[in-house]
């Protein structure tokens, strides 16, 4: 394996993994309307390849989620798995501050 190889995953299965939509066909239909972006770029294949490191941006319900992929994993197992998978990129919502 040369410097460039590194593990995919289809993206469509890597979101249903990593538990951001509930199934395969949610996720392709999201992924189909073209309101995916990959690295910046939208993605209008399902089958298109995700690995770690990459950057990736989408709706869920009314969020835009921004989150980098860790890992490819392997199964869609409990939440502490799924979030192993992910690093999220989104600001914290933000909290109220008591004005004095």
């Amino acid at each position: 394996m040369g410097a460039t190889d590194r593990a995919t995953i289809r993206l469509d299965k890597w979101l249903v993994q990593a538990r951001f939509f509930k199934t395969r066909a949610l996720a392709t239909a999201v992924v189909e309307a073209g309101r995916v972006r990959l690295n910046g770029q939208h993605v209008a294949k399902p089958s298109h390849p995700v690995g770690e490191g990459d950057t990736l941006t989408f709706p869920q319900g009314s969020r835009i989620r921004v989150i980098r992929v860790r890992a490819c994993g392997t199964r869609r197992g409990p939440a502490a798995e799924a979030q192993s998978l992910y690093v999220d990129l989104d600001a914290p919502p933000a909290a109220a501050s008591p004005l004095e």
